[in-house]
């Protein structure tokens, strides 16, 4: 019997660990989604593209194009995103959304998370019905200052997760 109550106990400590292991730090409140369900969390790696811009001073910066990601779930390449903001899965839904929120990075160069609303969708698949998408867990991707060719691109190395949901 010492041998099942310690596998029990194995067990039941395992458990805990991975519950605790598990539960969130609470997203701040510009991109938390209260009342809204997860319907898929996906990662991504990808790059932050932008292009060197006169500004409104004159100065040339770099001014955000478009991200350009693979959406990966457990490892396998499930989507992708881009312009627009767009977010497609294999199964050929999608949503475009439009940021209603931020909030900074874990770093002085990791990209804002976001919260966005979906503004159109198509398709039936798992994307169907997500009304709003947060963006998580950001790490790279930021690129700032002034840059000397207008008209010249530079692609920044960002990793994010993306939390898709609904109205529950």
């Amino acid at each position: 019997m010492p041998i099942v109550r310690n596998a029990a106990l194995a067990l039941l400590l395992s458990s805990a660990s991975v519950l605790s292991a598990s539960a969130q730090t609470p997203l701040p409140d510009a991109i938390a989604a209260p009342g809204e369900a997860i319907v898929l969390t996906l990662h991504a790696e990808g790059a932050q593209i932008y292009e060197c811009k006169a500004g409104a001073d004159g100065k040339l910066a770099w001014a955000f194009r478009e991200p350009t990601a693979t959406l990966l779930l457990d490892g396998k390449t499930v989507g992708r995103h881009y312009a627009g903001p767009n977010w497609e899965h294999i199964d050929s839904s999608a949503v475009v959304g439009k940021a209603v929120g931020n909030a900074p990075g874990a770093t002085p160069n990791d990209i804002p998370l976001l919260k966005l609303t979906v503004t159109s969708g198509r398709g039936t698949g798992i994307l169907s019905g997500v009304t709003t998408v947060q963006r998580i867990n950001t790490a790279g991707g930021k690129l700032e200052g002034d840059c000397d060719k207008p008209g010249s691109y530079r692609n920044v190395p960002y990793s994010a997760d993306y939390v898709f949901l609904r109205k529950s």
